[in-house]
């Protein structure tokens, strides 16, 4: 079930967007509205990986590899996109930080 609200208060704080045009987004065809859901979700959800659950699959697979990292967050950016490729797709956890010691 997605959360609309979340994800409007956290993703969308800086725009007035309603449940269905959401519900459009992520059922049409505009990949640029598209990537625009995606990459709110990405950088300012607080659910991230939930929110992330409303891309199938294989969409969700192709718009990470797709991403490109914006130079003004890009540390932060990459740690999201990373804990969303290791958690969806046992992709190597690239973040020193969150990597086990043995």
């Amino acid at each position: 079930m997605v959360d609309y609200q979340r994800i409007q208060k956290d993703c969308f704080w800086d725009l007035n967007i309603s449940n269905a045009q959401i519900d459009n987004i992520i059922r049409g065809t505009d990949k640029r509205k598209v990537n625009m859901l995606f990459e709110k979700i990405l950088l300012n959800s607080t659910a991230l990986f939930k929110d992330l659950e409303i891309f199938d699959k294989k969409q969700l697979e192709n718009l990470l590899e797709n991403y490109k990292l914006p130079s003004f967050n890009g540390d932060y950016a990459f740690r999201r996109k990373n804990m969303a490729e290791v958690y969806f797709f046992d992709k190597p956890l690239l973040i020193d930080e969150l990597k086990w010691v043995a």
